[in-house]
C-alpha cells in the first residue's frame, strides 16, 4: 500500500514540476531584463544555468531543471 501511495504521489508531483520550470525561466528572464548588478562571471553563470534548466525541462528531467533554475535564482538574489 505504501508503494502505491508513493507512486501516486510521484506521478502527481511530476506535472507540477513541469509547470514550475517555465515559471522559473520567466522569472529569471524578467530579472535579467532589469540588468542586475552582477559580475560578468556571475551573469554568465546565471545565463548558463538558465539555458541548462530549459534543456533539462525540454528533456523531461523536471527535478534537475528546477534545481538548476533555483541555482540561477539564488545568484540573482531570489
Amino acid at each position: 500500500m505504501k508503494k502505491i501511495v508513493s507512486l501516486l504521489a510521484w506521478l502527481l508531483a511530476a506535472p507540477a514540476l513541469a509547470f514550475h520550470c517555465p515559471a522559473d525561466m520567466k522569472k529569471i528572464d524578467d530579472l535579467l531584463a532589469q540588468k542586475p548588478a552582477l559580475s560578468q562571471a556571475d551573469l554568465a553563470k546565471v545565463q548558463a544555468l538558465r539555458a541548462e534548466g530549459e534543456k533539462l525541462h525540454n528533456a523531461g528531467e523536471h527535478q534537475a531543471s528546477v534545481d538548476k533554475l533555483a541555482e540561477a535564482l539564488k545568484l540573482l538574489g531570489q
